[in-house]
């Protein structure tokens, strides 16, 4: 009886012994982009854990993308918990025409594909299993007609299941950005999506902490109520950079719940774009 095939090769009988490509583990294939579209730097927005921002840090650097002129995208990969188009003051559903889906656009242009522009209602519950949440977000990367992007942010879900593995090895990613919170679980929450970009051969781009203090309408007082965070501290210690510490913002709140996203004026995360437009300028 015949080994299981080891091998790309297409002509493999299962056999390994004496053949030169015995032991060669096949690897997962890219899945093709929509034939008329043009995406040139695709980034995923990762967490460890569920609650930390996700969403917001995505939509933040993909205003700042589209503010200094780039075509920017957004897909959003977390299919039973989309908030991207909320955020933006979509509520239409998406079409189709003979070249694909349709992406929906914000006012400002920024292109954006999630689940919730393809149900019935809004707040109708996505009860899929696994296999078929992660085809769907491969499907968003293939069957979208995302025309000409510059940037296209992933908006994936927490943890290192289905979803970011399916990002990991079937879109041509070429960096992520790791969201935390300031909390104690800090050191752990980021390793865990570090160590899974290592393993997957994917770069980090750097470390955004989320909710790290709330500023004083007053005086402008700085006040830490997780406590002193430990995220630079473990980006020192895995070699990456931390990109920016955002505060608990009410303007944004508001913003994001009445789709108004686009009319934030978010200055502590414009060095975050600026770095990742100069790091990515030359890949």
């Amino acid at each position: 009886m015949s080994e299981e095939r080891k091998c790309n090769d297409t002509a493999c009988d299962g056999n390994c012994a004496g053949c030169s490509k015995a032991g060669e583990a096949a690897k997962p294939q890219k899945a093709p982009l929509n034939a008329h579209s043009s995406v040139k730097k695709v980034i995923g927005v990762v967490s460890g854990k569920g609650g930390v921002g996700k969403s917001l840090v995505t939509s933040i650097l993909a205003v700042e993308m589209r503010r200094k002129g780039y075509k920017v995208g957004i897909l959003d990969a977390d299919i039973t918990g989309p908030s991207i188009p909320k955020m933006f003051g979509i509520h239409s559903r998406a079409e189709a025409d003979d070249f694909g889906i349709i992406p929906a656009e914000t006012e400002s242009g920024i292109k954006i594909m999630s689940v919730n522009l393809l149900l019935e209602s809004e707040d109708s519950p996505v009860v899929w299993r696994g296999p078929v949440i992660a085809g769907a977000v491969t499907q968003f990367w293939s069957e979208v007609n995302w025309g000409e992007l510059d940037y296209m942010f992933v908006d994936m879900p927490p943890g290192t299941g289905d979803v970011p593995l399916t990002v990991f090895q079937s879109l041509s990613l070429d960096g992520i950005v790791i969201v935390t919170s300031p909390q104690d679980l800090v050191s752990m929450i980021v390793k865990k999506a570090y160590n899974m970009a290592n393993a997957m051969d994917i770069s980090v781009l750097g470390i955004v902490e989320n909710m790290s203090y709330v500023c004083c309408p007053d005086c402008g007082a700085e006040f830490r109520i997780f406590g002193e965070g430990k995220t630079e501290t473990v980006a020192d210690e895995l070699g990456v950079e931390l990109l920016a510490q955002v505060p608990i913002d009410v303007r944004l709140a508001e913003l994001a719940d009445s789709g108004r996203f686009e009319y934030f004026n978010c200055e502590y995360m414009t060095p975050a774009g600026n770095y990742i437009e100069e790091i990515l300028k030359d890949k």
